[in-house]
């Protein structure tokens, strides 16, 4: 797979080596059920028309952007982890595209003209409530009319579970409020953090999300095995205590399986 980070300055030059490929669109942070649909979908769809599969997604976070950074985005995983996994499900180019005011201020013409018809799309596959362009004008219903019917469009449904719709946001939203055993349902797994153990400390690696304060049973991974134990996090949201002993020093995966609630103390008057 390559990864593509497509800016202004270098879109041109993409532009010439862009090959016909179905294309799926979305930010895909922390590639939960509802965004493996889409991939999924235009996986089949690039089958079927025999191209290449790309993924675009965009960074920083659009709400980041638009919001003149008011809004802080908790992401849930690097890039690192982001590529490893689109390879596994089949993906032969990643575009990376930044996400800045001009960008932003692109008519939905502009994005489909420069962004899709100028990469070679010949089918683009989205969620039902992808959007694109100035004030997110753009959705999946006008993306064959704006790319001057050169695109052919899939709309993949809502995801949902128990009713409520998979998303990144959701998925955030429990992980600040400590509901880590939840996230299996969204994510097709527990939530995985990366970060070094130094002896003394644990060092979080960049754009991962920790659970709100709290302690929790996980799992500590490396190389040389694995550890079941209890950290917490601390009320400052980014420190870690481990309450074992750690038999192993460097790179760690702490798997989050559940949130610890200490039973309430019944008061008999």
């Amino acid at each position: 797979m390559e990864t593509i980070r497509l800016n202004r300055s270098n879109l041109a030059e993409w532009q010439k080596k862009a090959r016909p490929n179905v294309m799926a669109l979305g930010c895909f942070d922390g590639l939960h059920h509802g965004h493996c649909a889409v991939i999924n979908t235009a996986f089949q769809k690039a089958n079927e028309k025999q191209v290449p599969l790309a993924v675009m997604s965009f960074f920083p976070h659009p709400k980041t952007v638009i919001t003149n950074g008011k809004i802080h985005v908790h992401y849930l995983m690097p890039f690192a982890e982001k590529e490893a996994k689109l390879r596994k499900m089949g993906v032969d180019t990643f575009y990376i595209v930044e996400f800045d005011k001009d960008f932003a201020g692109l008519a939905p013409e502009q994005f489909a003209a420069q962004y899709l018809n100028g990469l070679g799309v010949v089918h683009a596959v989205a969620g039902f409530d992808f959007s694109y362009g100035a004030r997110g004008a753009g959705n999946m219903d006008r993306l064959k009319s704006d790319s001057g019917g050169r695109i052919d469009v899939t709309k993949v449904a809502k995801v949902e579970l128990r009713g409520e719709k998979i998303s990144s946001s959701c998925i955030r939203e429990r992980l600040l409020n400590g509901k880590v055993a939840e996230l299996p349902d969204l994510l097709g797994q527990f939530y995985v953090t990366q970060c070094e153990w130094n002896g003394e400390k644990f060092i979080l690696y960049p754009y991962y999300t920790l659970p709100g304060p709290g302690r929790y049973q996980v799992s500590l991974n490396n190389l040389s095995g694995s550890v079941q134990t209890e950290v917490t996090v601390m009320n400052d949201g980014t420190t870690l205590q481990c309450t074992d002993e750690i038999p192993f020093i460097g790179k760690l995966s702490i798997v989050w399986k559940k949130q610890i609630v200490e039973a309430r103390k019944l008061r008999i008057s």
